[in-house]
């Protein structure tokens, strides 16, 4: 398992377009489920009533999600194919459970955007890549599902293809982030991992050929250790243990580490990745890490660890670029949505902003507008109301990146330019 090059993938898009399916399917052809689990999988399904959910069952398995048939919280499963290894990240399509997705996105190295050929492209197809583009993914493999639904109809898939290509394009990416456009039916297996006799005319991968075609990004060993935490734990015996993902440098045990903003100091004693210890944890790697004496209230969700050497920044105020994806109304100074940054979910009031960009060019459009509006991009100065680690953008990507969210939506997204750090 090791041996093979590790990537986290996260399955996003509309609700009801297959994602789950999707990867229930992708397991199942590389074995790393059996015929005996799917023939368990294909019982549960006519318990629940859902005769074709069986593959999506290997992820859902919430016995709410089972009994709703949607995937409410974030599963994470391993696969390998010949060549990488992946811990797959099933995000929710589901509204409600956004957030999810978000905390999903920020830990991804690539997304598989899945959207039906029989549907196209709605309302959460579009919310989904925005928020890759913001989380920094630059690594999509769009997966045209549901083929069997439209006959293997060419032009349903090339409809499909060609609006998902104009919708990544106005968001920014590069044609270079998509890996391909792959047709194929999970529920029928057609192109999953073999040629399709039903689509004659394409000659493209089959997604199990695209997901080997995607790069392992460089890991930043070389900066200073930069962990989030997602959970902590109390185990007896153990005392107190974060989980979080490393996203910069390595962390060893025996390290003299920070909690920050509570400031806390702690030695790391051991480590520990899927009930394996570990002599040192790098970036990608989500961890589990027993620490000397830690008081809870020192260390939470949101927190960052560092070294005591240097330690996370504290921001007191930051500079960001923003893109308003939605909001009813005009955004004027003052307003407090709540910002997802890394792990942490906090309140950020927008104090000043400095100018309004061209969406098309990047150059300056208005200098120190009064509000900002749907389809906006602009320079603004935000103060948080309690103190959270952010970093820039430039320097530490993955803690420089945000979502922002209010009544339910994701309304708008955003990258650090500068931090005035905590004295």
């Amino acid at each position: 398992m090791a041996d093979k090059p590790h990537l986290n993938l996260i399955f996003i898009g509309h609700v009801d377009h297959g994602k789950s399916t999707t990867v229930g399917r992708l397991m199942y052809e590389t074995g790393a489920i059996t015929d005996r689990d799917m023939a368990r999988y294909k019982e549960l399904t006519q318990q629940f009533q859902k005769p074709t959910f069986e593959f999506a069952f290997v992820m859902d398995s919430l016995k709410e999600e089972r009994e709703r048939g949607i995937t409410i919280d974030i599963a994470h499963r391993d696969f390998q194919t010949d060549k990488y290894y992946f811990t797959i990240i099933d995000a929710p399509g589901h509204r409600d459970f956004v957030k999810n997705m978000i905390t999903g996105a920020s830990q991804s190295d690539a997304a598989v955007l899945v959207c039906s050929a029989k549907e196209g492209l709605q309302a959460q197809t579009r919310e989904h890549a925005i928020l890759c583009f913001a989380l920094g993914i630059r690594q999509i493999i769009v997966g045209i599902n549901k083929m069997d639904a439209v006959n293997y109809d060419q032009a349903k898939f090339e409809e499909t293809k060609k609006s998902v290509a104009d919708l990544l394009k106005t968001l920014g990416f590069r044609a270079d982030a998509v890996v391909a456009y792959v047709p194929y039916s999970a529920q029928m297996g057609d192109n999953c991992s073999k040629k399709p006799e039903k689509m004659p005319w394409y000659n493209g991968p089959t997604l199990l050929d695209a997901l080997n075609s995607l790069k392992v990004p460089e890991k930043p060993t070389n900066k200073p250790l930069r962990l989030p935490i997602q959970d902590v734990h109390t185990v007896q015996g153990f005392g107190t243990i974060p989980v979080g993902r490393v996203e910069t440098g390595v962390m060893k045990p025996g390290d003299q580490i920070i909690v920050m903003p509570s400031g806390a100091k702690t030695e790391v004693k051991s480590i520990e990745m899927h009930h394996q210890q570990l002599q040192k944890a790098e970036p990608g790697d989500n961890v589990g890490f027993a620490v000397k004496s830690l008081e809870k209230k020192d260390i939470r969700r949101g927190d960052v660890i560092g070294p005591t050497s240097s330690p996370p920044k504290v921001a007191t105020e930051f500079t960001a670029q923003v893109v308003v994806l939605h909001h009813q109304n005009v955004i004027a100074k003052g307003y407090t949505p709540v910002f997802h940054i890394h792990t942490a979910q906090i309140a950020c009031t927008f104090v000043e902003f400095l100018e309004k960009k061209d969406p098309k060019t990047g150059q300056t459009a208005e200098q120190n507008p009064q509000f900002l509006k749907t389809g906006d991009v602009a320079i603004v100065k935000i103060k948080p109301t309690k103190p959270v680690v952010i970093e820039k953008f430039s320097e530490f990507p993955e803690l420089g990146r945000f979502a922002i969210r209010d009544m339910g939506e994701t309304i708008g997204a955003g990258v650090v330019m500068d931090v005035t750090a905590r004295a």
